[in-house]
């Protein structure tokens, strides 16, 4: 066996030994208390589902896949707070598959006071690319343990699936075009600050009905995949449970619209639909 394949080995032992002294072992607050957040926007059983779409010159608009996010009715307790499962899942469909096939699902363990995550499961494959690791948030300590290092992190930072939860907690009272509100989220080992920024009101028209809408404009990070800052919109519902209804984005090459098509187990009345 390679030194290299030793050393993985070894990290990757103490980080199974670690997570079973967090899982298992009452988290010490060492007279610090965690947050308490007030969440009136989703709770247990909700699941919802969306349709992707993409279109470029080259394959025009198509039906590229399937996403979903579910909070599981169980109750899972880690390091003696009790947290709320919530499972992820992406994956491609049809003939896009020979385009570029996603199959990725992750799993956050989001404390039910703090609304942050005390672990998260994740597991991509997209094309030839693939990457699995489970992180453990010490929001005390303010540090996250991975299976492949240990990195400071400000106190409540989100990973990428319950950020989109914490945004969902906010008070958003008679927003003005313009206001914005920052969230810190973790994802391959760097702490990121996501802007996102109140973007207006809007009526629209999706396969589900005719919705009030709040319009939000997400910056993200530009590169490969994105050619500028802000090029993302979201539309959630303008009600209590503030559910992301569309979201457009445009790419280097082509455009990417995901639409909700089911729901359940919503926590409010979908009050913001008018037909």
């Amino acid at each position: 066996m390679s030194v290299l394949n030793k050393s993985y080995l070894f990290r990757y032992g103490i980080f199974l030994l670690s997570l079973f002294f967090y899982l298992a072992l009452p988290i010490h607050s060492y007279g610090q208390e965690m947050r308490e957040v007030e969440n009136t926007a989703f709770s247990p059983g909700e699941k919802l589902v969306f349709r992707a779409y993409y279109s470029s010159a080259l394959t025009g608009n198509v039906t590229a896949g399937e996403a979903s996010l579910e909070v599981l009715q169980n109750t899972e307790v880690i390091g003696g707070r009790s947290t709320m499962p919530v499972i992820g899942l992406m994956r491609t469909r049809g003939l896009f598959n020979l385009f570029f096939r996603v199959n990725n699902r992750f799993e956050s363990y989001i404390d039910r006071s703090a609304i942050a995550p005390l672990l998260f499961i994740r597991r991509v494959e997209e094309g030839k690319y693939r990457k699995s690791q489970d992180v453990m948030f010490n929001h005390f300590d303010k540090v996250a343990v991975s299976n492949s290092g240990t990195v400071p992190i400000p106190a409540y930072v989100q990973d990428i699936i319950s950020a989109f939860f914490f945004a969902r907690t906010y008070a958003f009272e008679n927003p003005k075009v313009g206001d914005e509100f920052n969230v810190d989220f973790f994802l391959d080992d760097s702490v990121y600050v996501t802007r996102i920024v109140f973007d207006g009101y809007e009526r629209i028209n999706t396969r589900l009905g005719t919705f009030n809408t709040l319009r939000f404009k997400p910056m993200v990070l530009k590169g490969k995949v994105f050619s500028q800052p802000y090029p993302m919109t979201l539309w959630i519902s303008d009600d209590k449970n503030r559910v992301p209804l569309l979201v457009e984005s445009g790419l280097v090459v082509g455009s990417v619209k995901l639409e909700l098509s089911e729901y359940q187990g919503l926590r409010n009345p979908l009050t913001s639909k008018i037909r």
